[in-house]
Parts: structure tokens; sequence; C-alpha cells
């Protein structure tokens, strides 16, 4: 049985993930905490095997969480469940000692195979960020990648799913109405929305829609 530790700051999103977990016989949720001074604070009476841990939470982020959680607790696995799918933070996170980065949108049967790929001590990296990573590795050498993919092609480094936002952006979509295309949270496109800003340097969302379409990203 793997012993399992919800860490995030969104009550139904764990709520969620334990009613979906609750379905695999060899996982057990043991407990639940809402940032990562909460995390440190359950380790010192709950024995868990695998921290299913968000890195944007209050108090203490997965960031800061991740030194003192490897200082002191050593034989506890860290699985990063989030929506930051970005490299920067993807490799901030494993070079912090977490041993499997997933997106928040994967299906259940990916994130289910990640904690028990984990759990045994082995790495795991979702399939968006594999692919992602893959993609820019074969442009940089100079090979054919798909710039639908990736946007390579513009320089932005945008996702699948950034595009497809950007996309619903430039057609005048709100945040919450963009969320409910996508069957996701207002935050998640939020975030979404800050990151494709970040990377491309847009400095308001006109702006940002202006680029998309010079750079032909939209149409």
């Amino acid at each position: 049985m793997t012993r399992i530790l919800l860490a995030d700051d969104h009550t139904i999103l764990r709520d969620g993930i334990r009613a979906l977990l609750s379905t695999a016989p060899d996982l057990e949720v043991v407990g639940e905490a809402s940032n990562g001074a909460e995390v440190l604070t359950m380790l010192e009476t709950i024995p868990a095997d695998v921290v299913l841990m968000d890195v944007q939470m209050p108090v203490l982020d997965g960031f800061a969480t991740m030194p003192e959680l490897r200082q002191r607790f050593p034989e506890v696995n860290v699985l990063v469940l989030t929506m930051l799918d970005h490299e920067n933070y993807v490799a901030r996170m494993l070079e912090a000692g977490a041993l499997g980065y997933v997106l928040k949108n994967a299906a259940i049967t990916e994130i289910m195979y990640a904690i028990r790929t984990v759990a045994t001590g082995s790495p795991f990296l979702c399939t968006e960020i594999g692919l992602a990573m893959l993609y820019k590795a074969v442009a940089n050498t100079g090979g054919s990648t798909s710039s639908e993919e990736i946007g390579s092609h513009t320089g932005a480094d945008l996702t699948a799913r950034e595009l497809e936002v950007l996309k619903l952006i430039a057609e005048g979509l709100t945040n919450g109405e963009i969320a409910d295309k996508l069957f996701t949270s207002k935050r998640t496109i939020e975030t979404h929305r800050q990151n494709i800003i970040a990377k491309t340097q847009a400095k308001n969302t006109a702006a940002l829609i202006k680029l998309a379409v010079g750079r032909g990203l939209i149409s």
C-alpha cells in the first residue's frame, strides 16, 4: 500500500483527487495539507511514502518546502502536481529534490502511474511535458517539429495548451469563459495567461494578440 499525503491549497481539488485515488486498492491518502508548512508538520506524525504537492501554495510554496522536506524526511518521495508547465518550473522542482512532475490536466490513470513510479524511487515526467521538451530539443538541433504543438518557430516556446488558450483569448473570451470551454478552473486559465505573457514578453493582452497574429500563432 502506497501512503499519499496531498498538498494543495484548493479543498475541492484535494477532495476530487482523494475520491479518484480511492478507486485504486493499492493507494491510500493518509493526510491533506493546504501549504508546505502543514506538510512538514504532518510528516512528523503521519508516515507517508509520497507527497503529491502543488507548487503554488500560500505560507510555504513548493520551492520553499522542498529543501527542508528533503533534509528532514529523505525517505519521502515528492511528486509535483501542478498547472505550471514551463521548463524552468520543472527544472527548479526536480533540482530541489522532487522525483516526479505531472500536470493537473493529465488523466487520472497517468497520475496514478506517476504515484506508483515515484513511490518505488524512480523518476517520472508526464507525457505533455516530456513531449514538449523533446520537440524543443529536436528544434534546437535543427530537426523538424510540429510548430502547432510547441510554437517553437515563434521563439515563444508555447505549449499546446497555451496555444489553445491564446486562440480563445484572441476570440475575446474571458478567463471564466475559457475555463468553462476547456473544462478547467479559472485560476488555471489565469496561470496559462500569465505564462503566455511571460514567454512572449507582451506588455498586455492587446499586445499579446497583436504579437500572436504577427507571428502566425493565430489568424
